[in-house]
C-alpha cells in the first residue's frame, strides 16, 4: 500500500479536484456498505483523516435486518460487539456534491483485528469470487442497468406510490418507454443527476425512460466488476439525492406500484483472459465452450442464489405480474427478453450474457458476486445448457421461486456456491433473511385492514 504524504488531498482523483476548485476541503466520510447496500461510516473534519490510517466500527452492523433489527447469530460472544477495521481504500475517493460544505467519501476495504479480510463484508464476497476468477487467468467485465422510479413524496406507508408531477403539471403517463418527451417531463431531476455524476466521476453510457410512470433506466459502462459495483453504490445515492433536491423521491424498490413494470438491475457479464481477448468467443467469432458451460452453471445454479438477486419480499412481486417484461425463468436466448438470460445482437468480441433475474433492490456487490460464481462454477464443471429458447417462454418449466420463503429454502440447501461466496456469508445472510421474512409474516396489511375489518 502506497504511503500518502501530509498533501493527499492533491492526489485525489482529478473529478474531485475540479468539482473541489479553489475551495478548502472540510469532511470526509469513511463509508462502507452494509448487508443491505446503505452506506455507513464515520464522518470527520478533514485535518482528522490521513489515508494510511485505519478507522473502527462495531462488527454488529452487518447483524441487522432491513428494518435495523439486531439478529442473534448464535456466534460464540456475539454481543461483545467486537471492532472491525476500515481501511481506506483510496482509488473509490469521490465527491459529495449535494453536500453544502466540500466534502469527499472513500469506500473503505474491512479487516478483522487480526489483519484478515472480514469474509461477510459484501464488498469482500466480490473480491473473494473475483480472486476465483483470477486463479484460472480471467477476468469478468459487467455492465449494471439501473432502473428506478421517481415518485411523489411518500410520508405514509400505508398510502401507496404515486408518480410524480412533472414540468408540466401532470403525473408521469405509464407506456411510454424511450420516449425523449417523458424524460423531460423530469430533465431537472435527470441534468443534477448528471451533474452529480460527473462531479464524482461516475461515468454514464445512457438514459432511457422505462416502461413505467416516473420510471428511468440509467446504463453504466462495461468495466472491472468491483468498480461497477462501487459506482452502483455510489449512484443509488446520488439518485437519491438528486431527487430530494427536486422535491421528489427516488426508490428501488423492485415493485413499487401494483399496476407498473418492476425495476430490474439486469446485468451484462463477459469474461477476458490475461491478453484481453474475450473467452465467450473463438478467433473466427463463433461461441466458445466457455461461453455455453457459463450459461449452463448460471442456469444450474442461480436458483441457489435468487435471494442475493432479489432479496426482499416486494422483490418477488416483479417476477409475478404478468406481462410486466419481467422474467419468470432461467431460459437463455439470443435477443429474448422472455428469458433470464439474454444474448444481446454483438459482434463476437462483445459476447455476453445478460441476467435479467437481479431487482434495483439488491446489495450491488452481493447479486453481482452470486452471478459471477455461478458463471465461474459452469466453466469450472463444464455444464452444458439447455437448447436455446427461440420463442416466448414466460410459461418456462424453470420458473423462479415464486416468494422469498421459497427461494430460502433453496438458498440453505447444501449448494457449491456456498464455496465461492464464503459459508459464513452465507450462513449469516439466511439469518438476516429469515428474520425479515418472520417479522414481515407478523404485519398486518392495509388490504387486510380495507377488506377484512368489517366484512370477514
Amino acid at each position: 500500500m502506497p504511503r500518502f504524504t501530509t498533501n493527499w488531498i492533491g492526489n485525489l482523483p482529478q473529478a474531485f479536484l475540479t468539482h473541489l476548485g479553489d475551495r478548502r476541503l472540510e469532511e470526509v466520510e469513511a463509508i462502507i456498505p452494509d448487508i443491505v447496500g446503505m452506506s455507513r461510516g464515520k464522518a470527520m473534519p478533514h485535518h482528522k483523516f490521513k489515508p494510511d490510517e485505519t478507522f473502527y466500527l462495531p462488527i454488529s452492523l452487518f447483524y441487522q435486518t432491513i428494518s435495523g433489527e439486531y439478529v442473534d447469530m448464535d456466534i460464540p460472544d456475539q454481543w461483545l460487539e467486537k471492532d472491525i477495521v476500515l481501511r481506506p481504500d483510496m482509488t473509490t475517493a469521490t465527491a459529495v456534491p449535494w453536500a453544502e460544505d466540500a466534502t469527499v467519501q472513500v469506500i473503505c476495504d474491512l479487516e478483522t483485528r487480526e489483519g484478515e479480510p472480514l469474509g461477510i463484508a459484501p464488498r469482500n464476497v466480490l473480491k473473494r469470487v473475483l480472486s476465483f476468477y483470477a486463479e484460472q487467468g480471467w477476468k469478468p467485465v459487467v455492465a449494471p442497468e439501473l432502473e428506478f422510479y421517481l415518485t411523489k413524496p411518500n410520508t405514509d406507508p400505508n398510502e401507496p406510490i404515486e408518480p410524480p408531477l412533472g414540468r408540466t403539471g401532470r403525473k408521469g403517463a405509464s407506456r411510454q418507454a424511450f420516449s425523449m418527451v417523458a424524460v423531460d417531463e423530469y430533465g431537472e431531476v435527470i441534468d443534477m443527476i448528471y451533474d452529480y455524476a460527473e462531479a464524482q466521476g461516475l461515468e454514464i453510457d445512457t438514459v432511457i425512460q422505462e416502461g413505467g410512470a416516473g420510471q428511468i433506466e440509467i446504463n453504466l459502462m462495461h468495466d472491472d466488476p468491483l468498480k461497477q459495483a462501487d459506482q452502483v453504490f455510489y449512484f443509488k445515492r446520488t439518485i437519491r439525492e438528486a431527487a430530494l433536491k427536486n422535491g421528489v423521491f427516488a426508490t428501488f424498490m423492485a415493485k413499487p406500484m401494483r399496476d407498473e413494470p418492476g425495476s430490474a438491475m439486469h446485468i451484462h457479464q463477459s469474461v477476458v483472459d490475461t491478453k484481453n481477448r474475450n473467452i465467450f468467443s473463438t478467433k473466427d467469432g463463433k461461441e466458445t465452450d466457455a461461453f455455453h458451460h457459463f450459461i449452463g452453471g448460471s442456469q444450474k445454479h442461480l436458483m441457489s442464489v435468487v435471494p442475493l438477486l432479489a432479496p426482499y419480499v416486494n422483490s418477488f412481486r416483479r417476477f409475478n405480474a404478468e406481462g410486466m417484461s419481467a422474467p419468470t425463468n432461467l431460459e437463455w436466448g439470443s435477443d429474448n427478453r422472455t428469458t433470464g438470460l439474454r444474448i444481446p445482437n454483438s459482434p463476437p468480441e462483445a459476447r455476453r450474457v445478460e441476467n435479467r433475474v437481479i431487482g434495483i433492490d439488491c446489495n450491488p456487490y452481493l447479486a453481482i458476486a452470486a452471478s459471477l460464481a455461478c458463471g465461474y462454477l459452469g466453466m469450472m464443471e463444464r455444464i452444458a445448457p439447455r437448447p436455446a429458447a427461440v420463442h416466448e417462454v414466460f410459461q418456462s418449466d424453470s420458473r423462479l421461486p415464486g416468494d422469498l420463503g421459497a427461494a430460502l429454502q433453496l438458498f440453505d440447501d447444501e449448494h457449491p456456491v456456498r464455496d465461492v461466496l464464503g459459508r459464513d456469508f452465507c450462513s449469516l445472510y439466511s439469518d438476516i433473511k429469515h428474520a425479515e421474512h418472520d417479522e414481515y409474516k407478523r404485519e398486518i396489511s392495509p388490504w387486510e385492514r380495507q377488506h377484512l375489518l368489517l366484512n370477514a
